[in-house]
């Protein structure tokens, strides 16, 4: 994997193989990345990336100068890796090893960015309960978006809160927003 852009542009990691995980290709991520650029200030706003794997997407926004990044995994291979990673690299990425789910109902974390990339093996059903629990407990700031990575053959698209879909061969980012009124 490869950081594609900011203070670390290029930099080339490798993750042990062991881990279990499917990182966000780097044309997906470029692309997921070209349509934030559009819309936020990566130095002025805060990131939860559930499911993080790797680090992948946290890594990005951290070297695009995002300050306040939660990383949430339940594996512990994975919160090491990003731990390690970051203190490598001088990121200060914030690590939570619990279930996404656990974490998704008990936290009172709020953030401008929420990125969730669960395995896409995942029922509808699975991806839907992220996208609920996310909105359940008001966790986007104003004019937040959560974005959930999934596979072609999944369709979120019926969810109420749902804006749009952006895709990139077999990977799908689905973008949900706050309800807006006409006056904003």
């Amino acid at each position: 994997m490869r950081i594609i852009s900011g203070k670390l542009k290029s930099r080339r990691l490798s993750a042990p193989k062991n881990l279990p995980v499917r990182p966000t290709t780097d044309m997906a991520k470029e692309s997921l990345f070209n349509i934030l650029n559009n819309t936020y200030y990566f130095d002025g706003i805060s990131v939860i990336d559930l499911f993080a794997g790797t680090g992948n997407i946290s890594y990005e926004f951290a070297s695009r100068g995002t300050k306040t990044i939660y990383a949430v995994d339940a594996h512990f291979g994975c919160i090491k890796y990003i731990n390690e990673t970051s203190k490598a690299l001088d990121l200060d990425i914030n690590t939570l090893k619990s279930d996404v789910y656990k974490f998704l109902e008990k936290t009172s974390l709020k953030a401008d960015v929420i990125f969730a990339d669960p395995p896409y093996d995942f029922e509808e059903e699975q991806f839907l309960k992220i996208v609920n629990l996310v909105f359940e407990k008001e966790m986007l700031n104003k004019d937040g978006i959560l974005i959930v990575e999934h596979s072609k053959h999944t369709d979120l698209s019926k969810h109420e809160r749902h804006s749009y879909d952006k895709r990139y061969g077999g990977n799908v980012f689905s973008f949900f927003e706050n309800e807006t009124t006409e006056e904003e």
